[in-house]
């Protein structure tokens, strides 16, 4: 695990909230009625080198959207968002071209990150190691696997080695061998100051990968912490709401917002 340098935060997210206004059009004669909905309530943190910070949550509690309003691709509704460079932002469902081979997608993909030619070529072989498709680099990805194509996607988004990095479920896709690539590359990534964000439903992953983690509910941020006892009071929370025990698991979210975010927002004295 990698040691958090306190005085040098990556991101500070200062108050950010985001609300979506959603119109539903009613029944026949009936006028379209608008609402909001707010799918990060105002929350702040502040993110240093070193930290591999994971998010949990049910459905719908505004991980993603967290991870956009920081990438910059949304406009917080309240707050600002200061980071130390621009955030790379990779999903599942980032775009290649499927008619073209996996090989042309790395060298166009490399480019479109702000690579020279000449970097994009000294970082394929090391795109296609970790990427761990074999020989499948040569076909189009249309014929991939969507794990082959998700490996694809996230290790070209690697290939210029951003400072700082949201993984939106892209590291679900993977086998043992492959997440172990992977996993060396975030802490290559971490050793040298950089920070990652990590949204996986296993709580067992964030466990097992991240230093702290960050529990949000219905968009408000519930705990920041350590993220084994994170992790570990999220995966009670949800297994009593899979045993249909809703009054108990209303009990933990309850005891859990009771701890917050000791130590780890932004207001953290003596740090």
């Amino acid at each position: 695990m990698n040691e958090t340098n306190l005085h040098f935060p990556n991101i500070v997210a200062s108050n950010i909230s985001l609300d979506y206004k959603v119109r539903n059009r009613g029944g026949w004669g009936s006028r379209t009625q608008t609402h909001t909905v707010h799918a990060v309530k105002p929350l702040s943190f502040a993110a240093h080198e070193g930290e591999f910070i994971g998010l949990v949550g049910r459905n719908g509690s505004g991980k993603s959207s967290l991870l956009r309003v920081l990438a910059g691709l949304e406009t917080p509704t309240t707050g600002e968002v200061y980071a130390s460079s621009k955030p790379t932002l990779i999903g599942v469902s980032a775009a290649l071209n499927p008619q073209l081979t996996g090989a042309e997608n790395v060298e166009l993909g490399c480019l479109a990150m702000g690579l020279s030619p000449a970097q994009a070529r000294e970082a394929y072989d090391r795109v296609v190691e970790l990427a761990g498709i074999g020989e499948a680099i040569e076909r189009p990805m249309a014929t991939y696997s969507s794990g082959q194509a998700a490996r694809l996607r996230f290790s070209i988004m690697l290939a210029n080695r951003p400072k700082i990095m949201l993984i939106d479920e892209a590291l679900a896709t993977g086998d043992a061998a492959t997440n172990e690539r992977f996993s060396q590359a975030m802490n290559e990534l971490l050793d040298n100051a950089g920070t990652v964000f990590l949204v996986n439903h296993a709580a067992q992953t964030i466990e097992n990968m991240c230093n702290r983690a960050i529990w949000l509910d219905e968009g408000e941020l519930i705990m920041d912490g350590d993220a084994r006892e994170v992790a570990r009071k999220y995966r009670w929370f949800a297994h009593q709401l899979a045993l249909g025990d809703e009054e108990k698991a209303a009990g933990l979210l309850a005891e859990a917002k009771t701890l917050g975010a000791a130590g780890y927002v932004i207001n953290r004295e003596g740090s």
